[in-house]
């Protein structure tokens, strides 16, 4: 029995050692898809004895197009004569019999001749996701047209979601990944489309950690901002939070500036902000699946844990660090207790997290929006700037500027779908966009 391996939707496969040499027919058919169209073509030429080499589908809208690739004869054959006749004759019968399916099933079909098939992988693989809300076919044509100025090439194009946003990934190979990440970014900002890029392979699959900042990533709000409300001096801390997070105020003492002006107020309206949080739409949703993945989430905040802490164990979230509020006698003394977890601390709570769940740094992923959150962006395999200002925007590994946290995951290359269909197995109603 010959060895050969088929596959499925995937780029490449190796068949019996085999690379040049052999003739090979590659087959297309096109038409509206429908069940067994595949099998139609497989059992047609199937009498013939071709070897197959690849085989790849691809349905859009009902659309469909599958391509077979057969090797009409083995290596040792085809330098005979009388094999050579052999395979002409069997490449006109194959011809016949895939006509023949066409026809029956109302397709185009397409036969080339060709040489060999190599099995080999091109260098530089990577995966470029590009999502919009919409996606515009100037904007895709940008990122399609500088991916060819870098000298790579695409070979295969999927869509991960078409709501809340479209989303498409590319499979790339020939690809410095640092430098294509740095020119697509460029691309990204012009257009007005977000933009990620990491490398294929192994480095993409397996645990993570998932580590996320929370006012204004996790959160809509900024906590600071509810507290001071209390006590009529929400806009004061206001300017100074987005001096802060725009990293013209040093983060430690612009904190302690802030938190002075709550001393005095009765601890219970910690109770009351904890009432007035709002999720990020697509935050619930991007946990739930994180944690089916056996993925490990942080939350890492300059705020305090007292708001954090309840929101990490309601949503079963394993880690949550942020500063703690000091309370004497029942009421706030504008103070903060222990260390202040500024952005080197939250870088290095990312270190820590990593270490302790046994993964590498590249096995890391950091969400964030403010001058805060740098640091840990930085040491992360892939840093997102969710929403950000323009100084994290410029520094971090790719942007997110939709309003939904969810759409991370399609960064990860998980899809829509698969969000969709591991909810209704557990019995939960995937939420609408608007939701989370």
């Amino acid at each position: 029995m010959q060895q050969g391996v088929v596959r499925m939707s995937a780029r490449w496969f190796y068949s019996g050692g085999v690379t040049d040499g052999p003739e090979t027919l590659r087959i297309t058919l096109t038409g509206d898809d429908r069940p067994g169209v595949t099998s139609a073509l497989l059992q047609a030429v199937a009498p013939l004895g071709a070897d197959v080499l690849d085989l790849e589908q691809i349905v859009v809208r009902d659309h469909l197009t599958l391509t077979l690739l057969l090797r009409t004869a083995g290596e040792a054959d085809s330098a005979a004569a009388s094999a050579d006749s052999a395979t002409a004759g069997t490449a006109r019968e194959l011809r016949g019999a895939v006509q023949v399916v066409a026809d029956r099933l109302g397709m185009r079909a397409k036969v080339r001749e060709g040489v060999g098939d190599s099995h080999e992988r091109p260098a530089g693989r990577a995966h470029v996701v590009v999502l919009g809300r919409p996606l515009g076919a100037g904007s895709l044509g940008a990122v399609t047209a500088r991916i060819a100025a870098h000298g790579a090439n695409i070979d295969r194009i999927r869509r991960l979601s078409h709501y809340p946003v479209t989303t498409l990934e590319f499979d790339v190979s020939g690809a410095d990944v640092p430098a294509l990440r740095v020119e697509l970014a460029a691309v990204a900002a012009a257009e007005r489309v977000d933009v990620a890029v990491a490398p294929a392979g192994l480095a993409r699959l397996g645990a993570r950690l998932v580590v996320m900042d929370v006012d204004s990533t996790f959160i809509q709000q900024e906590v600071i901002e509810l507290l001071a409300a209390k006590c009529g001096r929400e806009a004061e801390v206001a300017a100074v939070t987005e001096r802060a997070m725009r990293g013209e105020l040093d983060f430690a003492a612009s904190l302690r500036e802030r938190v002075a002006v709550l001393a005095g107020l009765d601890a219970s309206v910690l109770d009351a902000v904890r009432a007035q949080i709002i999720l990020t739409p697509g935050a619930r949703t991007l946990v739930r699946t994180l944690k089916r993945l056996g993925d490990t989430i942080a939350l890492v905040s300059g705020g305090f844990i007292e708001i954090v802490g309840p929101i990490a164990a309601d949503l079963g979230i394993d880690h949550a660090l942020a500063n703690r509020l000091e309370v004497r006698d029942g009421r706030l003394t504008g103070r903060v207790e222990g260390e202040i977890v500024d952005r080197a601390g939250k870088a290095r709570a990312l270190r820590r997290f990593a270490a302790e769940a046994g993964l590498p740094l590249s096995r890391t992923v950091a969400i964030g929006d403010g001058a805060n959150d740098l640091d840990m962006l930085e040491a992360a395999g892939l840093g997102v700037a969710f929403n950000a200002k323009p100084l994290v925007r410029a520094q971090a590994d790719t942007a997110v500027n939709v309003p939904y946290l969810d759409t991370v995951l399609f960064l990860l290359g998980i899809t829509r779908e698969d969000v969709e269909e591991a909810d209704a197995l557990d019995g939960i109603p995937t939420p609408a966009p608007h939701l989370s």
